[in-house]
């Protein structure tokens, strides 16, 4: 049994392919991927059957990665560029499970108090708001406009309540067709620290990026469609060794140092056995880059627009 460690299924989809050694697509799964431009990079991965959703360990329906190259040092435009992408993935998901006037609750995930868990309620603070106004001020509203609410519903540890159970008294009272959930996630690569938005349109387990699992928000859970908007934000201790260890092996590659043994270790995933012998002193971290605020910042923008602009 693999052990993925990632929240993004097409991390997932790679580890078990290479686990397996297979060559074409794993039975259940189809894949596609897309450039956009020299920064940005779309991968699609659509879990079709049971057997796919075995495979990998998801459930089955649509997945879409957007990774966006050196976010750290994007400028206004290409905060602005990643978002209309991001836009363009995230209308296509919600045309599949909502109508044109159907209401909308986009739900922010996570801790405003810990940069790498601020993500989702920074995001709310930038979120396009039209119930109240619709439901007040209607002549003020163009029409066409959906009707969108939005809330950070915070942590169990400050508000002693699970996030499924605020977010179920709020579906049943407010009545939106669909909700909108953002969270962080983890990752087995460390280019993807804030640098890669996941969708689907499968649902979410709130804390299951930082094994902290809550119980999930789901069209099972909530009694209506439910589109995840995944950000990596941390990383495991392992994870980064890992990546370390297939840098230093390039560099001795590069510098003509290459042997048999670096070359198949390099081939190795050596994930697990670096995780086990950091276990046991308590050293597998959860590991979050510097610059965390200024990447949680950009990518705030982005999918703060790319939610704006589709909804």
């Amino acid at each position: 049994m693999v052990n993925f460690r990632t929240d993004l299924a097409s991390e997932r989809r790679e580890l078990y392919r290479k686990a397996n050694q297979l060559e074409n697509e794993i039975e259940g799964i189809e894949s596609e991927s897309e450039q956009k431009g020299e920064k940005i990079k779309i991968e699609r991965v659509k879990i079709i059957n049971e057997q796919g959703e075995q495979a990998i360990g998801k459930p089955r329906g649509n997945y879409i990665t957007i990774d966006i190259q050196k976010l750290k040092l994007a400028q206004d435009e290409d905060i602005e560029e990643a978002g209309k992408i991001v836009s363009e993935e995230l209308k296509k998901l919600i045309d599949l499970h909502a109508k044109k006037e159907d209401s909308i609750l986009v739900v922010g995930l996570g801790n405003i108090y810990v940069t790498p868990d601020a993500l989702g309620p920074k995001v709310i603070n930038e979120i396009e708001v039209t119930r109240h106004v619709m439901n007040y001020m209607p002549q003020y509203v163009k029409e066409g406009t959906r009707m969108v609410s939005a809330i950070s519903p915070g942590v169990l540890g400050t508000t002693g309540i699970e996030t499924a159970e605020i977010l179920k008294g709020i579906v049943d009272n407010v009545h939106p067709k669909l909700l909108i959930v953002i969270d962080a996630l983890a990752s087995r690569s460390i280019e993807r620290i804030s640098s890669t938005v996941q969708l689907s349109d499968t649902g979410i387990v709130p804390g299951a990026g930082v094994g902290n699992k809550r119980s999930e928000i789901s069209q099972t859970t909530m009694g209506i469609p439910v589109i995840a908007m995944g950000i990596p934000t941390v990383v495991e201790t392992a994870v980064l060794v890992n990546d370390s260890l297939d840098l230093f092996i390039e560099k001795l590659q590069q510098e003509a140092k290459s042997n048999d043994e670096l070359n198949q270790l390099k081939e190795e995933d050596n994930y697990e056995e670096i995780r086990e012998a950091l276990i046991p002193k308590d050293y597998n971290l959860i590991v979050t880059p510097k610059e965390i605020d200024d990447l949680i910042e950009n990518m705030k923008e982005i999918v703060a627009s790319g939610i704006n602009m589709a909804v």
